[in-house]
C-alpha cells in the first residue's frame, strides 16, 4: 500500500494553502514543505498541483503575491 495515493475532498487543497498562509507569508516551494511537515510526510503536493491552485487563489482575490513584478 506505500505507493496508494488517497484522493482529497475538491477544495481540500486551497484550504490546506489558505491555512498555511495564514500562519506567515512563504513562497509556493515552502507551502508544499510545510503541508508535508505538518501532515508527518502524508500529504505531499506536486508541483503540477500547488502552482494552478496558487494562481486560482490568487485570480479569487484569496492571496496576492509580492516581492516580484509579476506574479
Amino acid at each position: 500500500m506505500g505507493g496508494d495515493k488517497m484522493a482529497l475532498p475538491q477544495g481540500t487543497l486551497d484550504l490546506l494553502i489558505l491555512r498555511t498562509l495564514a500562519l506567515e507569508p512563504q513562497h509556493g516551494w515552502a507551502i508544499s514543505e510545510r503541508v508535508q511537515q505538518l501532515s508527518s510526510d502524508v500529504l505531499q503536493i506536486p508541483q503540477g498541483s500547488l502552482y494552478p491552485a496558487l494562481h486560482r487563489l490568487e485570480r479569487g482575490g484569496s492571496i496576492s503575491c509580492f516581492g516580484r513584478e509579476r506574479c
